[in-house]
């Protein structure tokens, strides 16, 4: 990694934002709340909760009566406003379990993440949010389950690769409709940077302004980018259904970006700005915890919790820590090479070894599983810090990766030696498709051979979609969900695309419903 060579401290004077700011986007005294004009106000980006725990999670929205204004402040004057919470034991609200009050502030696009504390272990929850005299709309979440627990089953969401410009969020459309869902992961690619033009706008009776048109990397591109994708009803849906948690790949930032290296020749202070911004506005964006504010260029998104005795989940930042991509097969297969980073990986070690969870749940950007020397953007091209992660997670008796990138479904065994078929199964490796990046799709196309040569790779659609997990003691299943076409409209059904079976103590994927070899 680059040395940073901008001031941190001046990164954020630079916004303008302080401590006091930060503190009271969180928390606000209730006569802070209660003075100022909040007229105009409103929810046009919708409501989310994250950062889920036993007693709590952290309640989010930004306040945007004009979401696509472009000076990335969604309509809202440059000054406070104050914002009210309630969380509730019913949708009606006659049974408010937690208030509270926080400051949308313009340093933080008038975006506020209070955390609720004090409510009960696995537990549902309905919340919303107030500014001056407009409601939002009502989200709800589930509290994790207390720390021992005993739980018979927990159900999530995996989701990927958002290209609003590609297509309609039908995925998202039946993923909010899922009767057993407590938990949503997206693991990378919430945005995307490029810009928006004849071209690549292929979601049927959609425009966009010109300002949409270049490839964004201010502070303002950034938040008007989100704007244009949380605008979408589907995606506000999903994030209103269950709590969300996230880690980011390289397009909420730039294309094949490592670490503090430009995929573009940016030079490197003013691409070390750029990741700054990109940082905040995802901050400001999603229901994320203050751990996860950056500092300047520098941010942590890497997380754990524990869902009870069933699982452990890790979500892993494999972006901002690895090493650049290799120059050579040398250089490829060195053995200290990183995309982890060594503290991450240390970190994530002792989770690990530590872990009495049935399942481990692994969730990071691009895919583990060996495809091909060429593709070293993943895993693939870090060969040497795959196979300590693998050597970590074969200590545990059910490992599972969760990923996206790929645009395509598949579901693969994690292998004790790739090189060697026959090698002991590990854990499986889950990747879901695209919401919408790269259109329709197809259920083949060039890239499946690529793949499927492999005898550890029992999946492969490339349709759009996602894909719905269920814990249980005994068994996890995996059901890969397909939609037809996404361009033309967000009528298409839901199609199953594959659903597997992974019983707890026998790594591998079987045919739901059938007995494995």
């Amino acid at each position: 990694m680059a040395p940073h060579t901008l001031n941190r401290r001046r990164l954020l004077e630079l916004g303008g934002l302080t401590g006091t700011a930060l503190a009271l986007g969180i928390s606000a005294p209730a006569e802070a709340s209660e003075s100022g004009e909040a007229a105009g106000a409103t929810f046009g980006l919708g409501v989310a909760s994250g950062a889920p725990r036993p007693d709590g999670a952290v309640l989010w929205t930004r306040l945007a009566p004009d979401p696509l204004a472009e000076d990335g402040h969604g309509g809202m004057p440059l000054r406070p406003a104050p914002v009210r919470w309630e969380v509730s034991r019913d949708p009606e609200f006659t049974r408010v379990q937690r208030r509270g009050n926080a400051l949308a502030q313009p340093e933080l696009a008038h975006s506020v993440h209070p955390r609720v504390e004090g409510l009960a272990p696995d537990t549902q929850y309905w919340y919303r949010f107030r500014s001056g005299q407009e409601v939002s709309p009502v989200g709800q979440f589930r509290t994790l389950p207390a720390p021992g627990q005993q739980t018979d089953a927990f159900s999530f969401g995996l989701v990927s690769c958002q290209a609003w410009y590609h297509g309609h969020f039908t995925a998202h459309r039946h993923l909010a409709q899922e009767e057993d869902l407590d938990l949503v992961v997206f693991v990378g690619d919430y945005i995307y940077e490029y810009g928006i033009t004849a071209d690549n706008l292929w979601r049927q009776g959609a425009s966009v302004a010109p300002a949409h048109e270049v490839e964004i990397e201010t502070l303002e591109q950034y938040r008007l980018r989100y704007s244009l994708f949380k605008s979408d009803a589907h995606l506000q849906a999903v994030h209103a259904r269950a709590a969300a948690v996230a880690v980011w790949d390289d397009h909420e930032v730039q294309n094949n970006y490592a670490a503090a290296v430009s995929g573009k020749d940016v030079s490197p202070e003013d691409f070390e700005h750029q990741i700054a911004v990109a940082y905040r506005a995802f901050y400001e964006n999603m229901p994320l915890d203050l751990e996860a504010l950056p500092t300047g260029p520098d941010a942590d998104i890497t997380s754990g919790f524990d869902v009870g005795t069933l699982a452990r989940f890790s979500l892993l930042d494999s972006r901002q820590f690895r090493d650049p991509e290799p120059a050579d097969a040398q250089e490829q297969n060195r053995e200290q090479r990183t995309i982890l980073g060594a503290q991450q990986e240390s970190w994530l070690e002792g989770r690990l070894s530590q872990s009495t969870a049935t399942w481990d749940v692994l969730a990071n950007g691009v895919v583990l599983t060996a495809v091909s020397e060429d593709r070293t953007d993943m895993w693939d091209g870090y060969p040497a810090a795959r196979r300590r992660l693998m050597a970590a997670m074969s200590e545990v008796s059910n490992p599972v990766m969760l990923t996206g990138d790929i645009h395509k479904h598949v579901a693969a065994e994690l292998k004790e030696d790739f090189a060697d078929p026959s090698s002991e199964t590990i854990g499986v490796e889950l990747v879901c498709t695209s919401v919408a990046s790269d259109g329709d799709g197809s259920e083949t196309d060039a890239h499946t051979a690529d793949w499927t040569r492999h005898p550890y790779v029992r999946h492969y659609d490339g349709r759009r979609g996602y894909v719905h997990v269920r814990l249980t003691p005994q068994e996890m299943t995996s059901s890969f969900w397909a939609v037809p076409w996404i361009e033309a409209d967000d009528t298409a059904p839901k199609e199953l695309s594959a659903r597997f079976s992974t019983r707890a103590g026998e790594p591998g994927l079987a045919p739901a419903g059938e007995d494995r070899a």
